[in-house]
């Protein structure tokens, strides 16, 4: 029995719940594929779909099987597309997430450059701050603030991602003190929510960490919106220096002086992370765009 082929037909049995439609796909009678998962059935000792005039459904068994057989198959696919395309012009879709605040001001501007070396590989690039994983997302390359992952994923710090406390001009002449920490909670407060909550202030004093935000004057995840209010000097905004860059280079936000100093968390190292499965860097357009992208960002901050 060719049991690689058989389990590529119980996998697409599974996909497109028809043994008609699976074998469409694969230019065999609907007879042929029927026959060889009936085999892998027998061989394994296990009836793995339950069959009907009009649908086909998993077993218990047979969805534990089909969990385990369709990362092979897919982990197999990859590497037939590796080979295939090694040394080739790079091309196709290339799948790309990232957060929202760093895609709209690094990354799509960089991507108009990158069309223009790549006219072959068509971008797809959703910004979203929600969380995501590369394999269950099928996403090739992915941007994310915080720190290195868990997953099995190869994580690349493009730049740093530490906050810095910011006011407009307007809102440091009318504000008392703003050098002192504690005395933040009497000012007002401009506040990203992330998918986690809205980002606190902390700032450790003797050893102990202290909450030290101010009342919110704004909760938003647009952060046009609160650069918008801290322009018209309507509150402390706490973000990173990379998004903040043009408007303190501007002069229209002031980096705050403030001791202890405020961040929002209490680790070290905060950064922007480029990530993306080992084995993808062997597809040329995968390997062009994080080359790509590495030697624009991370170069650069350096």
């Amino acid at each position: 029995m060719d049991q690689l082929r058989a389990l590529k037909y119980f996998v697409k049995v599974v996909e497109t719940g028809s043994f008609t439609k699976a074998a469409v796909l694969f230019s065999v009678p609907p007879s042929s594929l029927s026959r060889r998962i009936a085999d892998l059935e027998k061989n394994l000792g296990a009836t793995l779909l339950k069959r009907s005039t009009r649908v086909v459904t998993l077993t218990e068994i047979g969805q534990r099987y089909y969990q385990q057989v369709s990362e092979i198959i897919r982990s197999l696919e990859l590497s037939d597309e590796s080979v295939r395309t090694y040394q080739t012009t790079p091309m196709g879709v290339l799948n790309i997430s990232s957060t929202v605040g760093f895609g709209e001001q690094v990354l799509l501007p960089l991507l108009d450059d990158f069309s223009v070396l790549y006219p072959q590989i068509t971008l797809n690039v959703n910004l979203s701050d929600e969380l995501s994983t590369l394999a269950r997302d099928e996403v090739d390359l992915a941007i994310r603030g915080g720190y290195a992952p868990d997953e099995r994923v190869i994580a690349i710090k493009l730049i740093d991602n530490n906050f810095v406390p910011v006011a407009a001009p307007s809102y440091i002449k009318n504000a008392d003190d703003l050098s002192d920490a504690l005395t933040l909670k009497q000012h007002l407060g401009l506040y990203f929510k992330t998918p986690r909550g809205p980002t606190p202030w902390l700032c450790e004093i003797n050893g102990q960490w202290h909450d030290v935000s101010a009342p919110p004057k704004l909760i938003t995840n647009n952060r046009h919106w609160l650069l918008q209010k801290a322009i018209a000097g309507e509150g402390i905004l706490m973000m990173p220096r990379w998004a903040l860059e043009p408007y303190l280079s501007s002069g229209e936000l002031l980096e705050l002086t403030i001791n202890p100093s405020v961040t929002v968390t209490r680790n070290a190292n905060l950064g922007m992370f480029l990530l993306y499965q080992k084995q993808r860097y062997q597809v040329p357009k995968v390997k062009a765009a994080v080359d790509f992208l590495v030697s624009k960002i991370k170069n650069k901050d350096e």
